[in-house]
């Protein structure tokens, strides 16, 4: 069962990616299709993250979640925006990865 909950919050992540990523193509909500990809994938994302409850606590699931949706959009603002980070939000970044490796390692909570 662990593998299958990592692979609903992975989806959840990438469905949170997209939409986030679509919020910006929005442009504030101006622009329909790109709202409408902002909906659903919010929708499909939240929907994901509440199954892997079954099997994380919430902490954890959303540390995960919110962590990597981080690096991710990060990474999607430089390469579809051509948005760049300088030294102190790389830093902080790489921070946020290095937690999120800290739970997975150490935590009792975390499925392993």
């Amino acid at each position: 069962m662990t593998m299958q909950v990592y692979f609903l919050l992975a989806l959840a992540i990438l469905a949170e990616t997209a939409g986030t990523t679509a919020l910006q193509a929005s442009q504030q909500f101006t622009r329909f299709w790109p709202s409408v990809i902002v909906v659903l994938a919010y929708a499909i994302s939240f929907y994901l993250l509440a199954l892997t409850l079954r099997y994380m606590p919430v902490g954890v699931v959303y540390a995960i979640w919110s962590g990597l949706g981080i690096v991710f959009i990060a990474a999607m603002g430089y390469v579809i925006f051509g948005q760049t980070l300088d030294l102190p939000a790389v830093i902080g970044t790489a921070m946020i990865l290095a937690g999120i490796v800290v739970i997975q390692l150490f935590s009792k909570v975390s499925p392993h």
